[in-house]
Formats: C-alpha cells, structure tokens, sequence
C-alpha cells in the first residue's frame, strides 16, 4: 500500500479510508499495543510484516498497519491463528513510531533502547558489583587471616629463640606449646587464605565503554553464562533529539533518563573491578610482608646462630619460603598496580564531564546556581501524572549520579589505602635491611650488599606509596562528601514544590 503523493498526512489518511473501507490512525503517545501481547510477539518480525495487534479479543483482532489488509492477513493469521481481523489504517512514517512507542524506545532507536532491556543490563551490571564485593570481602579476610599469620610467626620466633639461646631445658614445656600453636595457626591461616588467591584469575577486564549522552546504546549478550556488554552505533537523529530536550515528551525524556541510568550504571561497574583490583593489589602487599616476616625471621637466625649448622636446615626452609611468598605477592602488587592509575584517570574524566542537570535543564547550565541541587525539576504550575512518573525518573536518575560520585570518592580513597600498603610493605622491607646492616656490621660483603638492596627496594616501594597516595588525597579533599553541609530538597512530585520540604546533611566533625 502505497499512500498518495504530496498530500499532507491527514489528507493521506482520508484517501486511505476512502480506498479500503478502513478506520484511519494517527499517531500518538496514547496508541500502544498491551505490553502483554507484545511480549508474547517477535517484535522485529511484525515491524518487517508491517502490522501490530491493538486489541486481542476470543473473536477478534484489531490490526494497525500501513500496507494493505489483503497484503497482511496471511502473515497475521499464520502468526495468530484463524480469528476475525479488524483494520486500522496508517502511514508508514505513524506505523514505525506506534511501533516504536509500543516497544518503548524514541525514534530509530534499536530494541536494546527500551526502558525494560536497559533495566536488564543494569540487573546484570549491579550482579557484576554484588560479584565484586564478594571478592573484595574474600581478599579483606585473607588479608586478616595474613595478619594472623604474622602473629602467629611471632609465637615461633620467640619459641625458637628460647630454644637456640636457652637449649632444650625446663623452658621447652612453654617453649614447644609456644612453637605448636604458633604453627597451627599459621597453617590453618594460610588455608583460609588459599580462596583469595584463585580470585586472581576470574576478575574480568575492567574495561568500560564511553557514553554518549545517551545518543547509543548499551546492551548485552551472553545473559546465560557471563554478561557481554557491547555500546551498539549510534542511533541517527539520536543527538539533536537529546539537543531538544526542553521539546521532549515527558516518556521520552524517561527513555533517556533509563540510558542515562544505564551509563551510570557502567561507570560505577568499571569502579568497582578497579576497586577490586587495587584490593588485589593490597592483599599481595600483604602476602610479601608475610613473606618477609618468614624470611626476616630464618636470616636472622642464621645470622645470629651461624655455628649451629644443623638449625640452618629450618633457617633455609624459612626464608626460601618467605622468598616464594613475596615473589607472589609482588606479582600481585605488579598485576593490580595498573588499576590505580586506571582509577585516578576515570575518575578524573568523569569529573570534568556534564551532569544530567546540564541536559535536564539547559538554563541551569547556561546561568549557573550556587547549589543547582535547589532548582526544582518542576514548577508550580505542574501537575502530577506524567510529570510525576518523570520526576520520579530524574530523581533515580540524580540518586544514580550521586552514587556515582560516591563511587568515584571510594574508588580514590581505594587507590590511597593501596598507596598506604605500598608504604608499609616498603617500611617493613626497608626496616629489615637497616635492623641486619646494624645489627651485624661485621658481615661479609655479600651479606651487606643484601642489605643494601633491602633498604634500596623498600626505599622505591615507600615512594611509590607516596606518588599513589598523595594525589588521591589531595583528589579527596575536592569531594563534596568530604567537606561543608549539604542542603538538598526532599522531592515529592505528587505535591506541587512550593510544600516540598528540606533537609541538611552535615559534615561528621559535627
């Protein structure tokens, strides 16, 4: 069916039912299939049939579509059986957005665009986050359960000190309870630890991509076994309808709030792979110090006791395995070190972009407000109904946006507890060769070069620390979070703004 040329479109329509007999349809936002037909439908093989079902019944179907009924009873019976088909008439131009109405998305915006797609993927990104807290809450217990092995070294040291000074005396029945202890809980500790180290290997790529504004689209593949997330090209048109915001219907405008939201979501799925990562990272430093408390304590044996030879047995097994552990932890530190400045520059990137207020309301951008949080997303004269579907829309999309930048606050404040392990880890190394360059100034050569190049690789590790942290702190202080109160009006759009009332958050010195 091909409508007349050069006729405006209500003139089309009349020409149309003249021809066929057919009631006409123009569209509007009130034209939609029932959501619970459409599920049940191929979506993308009724828009390349040419037809939508507007109302089912036992008896009867009603059919929108823009080309002729004979064109499409075939195609529409073989979908929905044999029942009595009613016609409505349309242009293709009305046909396509029906459609796209029906499925929720704005013009020529893929499938992937709907409001409940997008909710989907950010299901499958807030699962992702829920997966890495799970492991940064299995590294944060290996990292105790390191720091118990430390102190359980501790009861060793003093259990085979007692025995390399004293002899097996008297002494032994506190000195051998002492040893025993202090080796089981070292073991059992270890054991405890083991999980978080297979977590190495499952932490995907923290890769993210780059949002648009919401002129692309995220989607997912892959649901069944591990979400894929892809950005789809971008939609034609999609950047000057965004520029015409203020022009917006309201559920368009919530379209693009649900891929806004979707963005958000992203960004604070990227955040928190790097959060994990430097976690890596700290749990590694960790396991090198608990190495070198292994290796610290057979060298100073050795070094204390050299004419003992058949203690160096142990003394050897000590600090080959203290040797192993930090050769380990520092491959951690060397894997999730990366993450740190991947953090530092998102974060900076993301600071330096627009917010939703920019897009929500252009004048705020142009004249901006000292705290354009108090500018409310509706005046007076609104009523509720769809305006309050879409306030409540912007006001997740600006508690999205909050998160966010909590997000990119804890992401900064990770990468300067990593900093601060980096300073410890180079502390403990350094401190170790000053403690044996001090302690046994007449050593040979070789043993004094061992100290140095302890006091040279603590020393970088210390100021390594110092270039991570530094910046991050200075980073933190530039947070709202982190200084001054905060007076937010509490949002009710079934109410006009005039009674909504406010709150204030204030800083925690106070």
């Amino acid at each position: 069916m091909t409508p007349p040329v050069g006729l405006a479109k209500h003139e089309q329509l009349q020409a149309l039912a003249a021809q066929y007999g057919c009631p006409v349809l123009e569209y509007s936002e009130k034209v939609s299939v029932p959501f619970l037909i459409l599920i049940q439908l191929n979506a993308e093989q009724l828009r390349q049939e040419g037809w939508l079902p507007l109302h089912v019944t036992e008896e009867k179907v009603k059919i929108l579509t823009h080309r002729a009924p004979d064109e499409v009873a075939a195609a529409v019976r073989q979908t929905l059986g044999e029942v009595e088909l009613d016609f409505v008439l349309t242009v293709p131009h009305d046909f396509i957005r029906v459609f796209e109405h029906s499925c929720d998305l704005n013009p020529r915006f893929p499938m992937p665009a709907g409001r409940t797609p997008l909710a989907r993927v950010r299901t499958y990104f807030a699962g992702r986050r829920s997966l890495f807290a799970h492991y940064r809450t299995l590294m944060a217990k290996s990292r105790t359960d390191l720091a118990t092995v430390r102190t359980a070294l501790s009861f060793m040291t003093i259990a085979l000190l007692g025995v390399r000074v004293f002899g097996l005396g008297t002494l032994a029945v506190l000195e051998l309870p002492l040893f025993l202890l202090g080796a089981w809980v070292c073991v059992d500790s270890i054991v405890s630890y083991l999980p978080a180290r297979r977590v190495k290997s499952r932490l995907p790529a923290c890769s993210g991509t780059t949002p648009t504004n919401g002129t692309t689209v995220l989607a997912a593949s892959n649901a069944e076994d591990f979400p894929l997330f892809r950005r789809l090209p971008e939609t034609p048109g999609a950047a000057a309808l965004r520029a015409g915001w203020t022009k917006l219907t309201p559920l368009m405008r919530r379209r693009f709030l649900a891929s806004d939201r979707t963005d958000m979501a992203e960004e604070r799925t990227t955040l928190a792979c790097l959060r994990t990562k430097m976690a890596k990272a700290r749990t590694g430093l960790a396991f090198v110090r608990t190495g070198l408390a292994f290796f610290s304590l057979g060298f100073g044996l050795m070094r204390a006791f050299p004419e003992v030879i058949y203690w160096h047995i142990l003394d050897v097994s000590l600090m080959a395995a203290g040797i192993l552990m930090a050769l380990e932890g520092f491959f951690w530190y060397k894997k999730g070190r990366p993450a740190g400045e991947e953090g530092q520059a998102s974060v900076e990137k993301a600071n330096k972009a627009g917010t939703i207020w920019d897009f929500f309301f252009p004048h705020v951008a142009a004249c901006p407000s000292p705290n354009p949080l108090q500018t409310p997303p509706v005046r007076r004269s609104h009523a509720p109904g769809l305006w309050a579907t879409t306030g409540l829309a912007l006001e997740r999309t600006v508690l999205a946006d909050r998160r966010n930048v909590m997000a990119r606050l804890r992401t900064v404040m990770a990468r300067s507890r990593t900093g601060m392990a980096f300073i410890r880890t180079g502390l403990s190394i350094l401190l170790i060769g000053v403690t044996f360059l001090v302690s046994f100034p007449d050593a040979g050569l070789l043993w004094q070069l061992l100290d140095w190049c302890l006091i040279l690789g603590g020393s970088v590790l210390v100021a390594d620390g110092f270039y991570w942290t530094v910046p991050a702190e200075r980073k933190r202080t530039e947070f709202p979070y982190c200084f001054a109160d905060l007076e937010i009006a509490l949002a009710d759009y079934g109410i006009p703004s005039r009674h909504w009332r406010k709150t204030v958050f204030y800083r925690a010195s106070k």
